[in-house]
């Protein structure tokens, strides 16, 4: 019996140099770089007055970036080789679904190996970890929270899909939120050396702009994840009632920024600064649910995720500027 990482024939012409490396970008989500805006809603938040911003700040955040990049690819990649072993990719990606590209499945258009996608995943998690290793060593704070939520998230990350297989077990929408709030968490502290409550809160909305185009992406593959036992809330309740759990996710990322100005934590002023992502959100869930396009709706999370981070990112600088809470 061949063993399930065995090499395998790749498809014409994949072995061309350059084809390679786009198959291992591919591979590794390079187009998709929603998570590593972290880092500027980061530096949006600690670069006002800028007289206590340093160089070793700017260091530190620029490594602490190399490193998600390459731990985040090792992520990515460890869920689509999960995904193509288990064959949720080939029914989520096959031709009964063809609004899927299988061009960004390199397993599954056969331009790479199990065995090469294992390799790289483990290789670039690996060189994350050495990477954000050094972040620390040169970081200007090393709060303990901060050291040990770094350990935990390089340990974890790789557990997504792979290994522990968190995501198999039913904690796939919380794994993507916390996974925000603790790029953003982290390097805050390093340059930092302290918590604020305010930027976990910007965390936290961080993390829910992945999750919601993650429980898009999760009602369009129910039928491929269902075929291999992966509970997500879409694979495990009926389409009203994933609707209706996507509809309280939606309300639930507005009400945080509305209470967190409500009680101080943000100014109060947040709520409004945030209110066209809210408006965007209510536009993506009526594109899914209304409209009955659920992939429209899913590309439109990547534009609400990344307005709300330009959103929050004015946020910072009017905080910094001194803009009355």
């Amino acid at each position: 019996m061949t063993h399930p990482i065995a090499a395998r024939p790749h498809a014409v012409g994949s072995d061309r140099p350059g084809s390679r490396l786009r198959s291992y970008a591919r591979l590794g989500k390079l187009d998709v770089y929603d998570y590593y805006l972290s880092i500027v809603l980061v530096l949006s938040a600690v670069l006002l007055p800028t007289a206590r911003f340093a160089a070793a700040d700017t260091g530190t955040l620029v490594v602490f970036l190399v490193g998600e990049i390459f731990v985040m690819m090792g992520l990515v990649a460890f869920d689509d080789l999960t995904g193509f072993l288990d064959g949720s990719d080939l029914v989520n990606y096959g031709p009964d679904n063809p609004r899927r590209r299988k061009s960004r499945k390199p397993l599954v258009a056969g331009a790479l190996s199990p065995r090469e996608a294992l390799a790289f995943a483990w290789v670039t998690t690996a060189i994350g970890g050495l990477v954000w290793a050094a972040a620390l060593a040169i970081a200007p704070h090393r709060p303990l929270w901060t050291v040990v939520l770094i350990v935990a998230l390089f340990a974890i990350s790789p557990q997504y899909s792979y290994g522990v297989k968190i995501s198999y077990h039913g904690f796939q929408e919380a794994f993507l939120v916390l996974l925000g709030g603790a790029l953003v968490m982290a390097p805050y502290g390093l340059v930092t050396g302290e918590y604020s409550a305010f930027v976990l809160v910007q965390g936290v909305l961080f993390g829910f702009g992945p999750l919601m185009f993650g429980v898009y992406s999760n009602t369009n593959d129910v039928e491929g994840d269902r075929s291999v036992g992966r509970p997500t809330v879409a694979a495990l309740v009926s389409p009203r009632g994933n609707a209706l759990f996507i509809g309280c996710l939606s309300a639930a990322e507005f009400l945080l920024g509305a209470l967190s100005s409500a009680v101080g934590i943000a100014p109060w002023w947040f709520v409004l600064v945030m209110l066209p992502a809210t408006v965007w959100r209510l536009r993506q869930y009526l594109a899914g649910f209304r409209q009955g396009d659920i992939m429209l709706a899913r590309k439109r999370g990547f534009t609400v995720h990344r307005l709300s981070v330009v959103l929050l990112i004015a946020a910072n600088l009017m905080a910094g500027w001194g803009v009355a809470g």
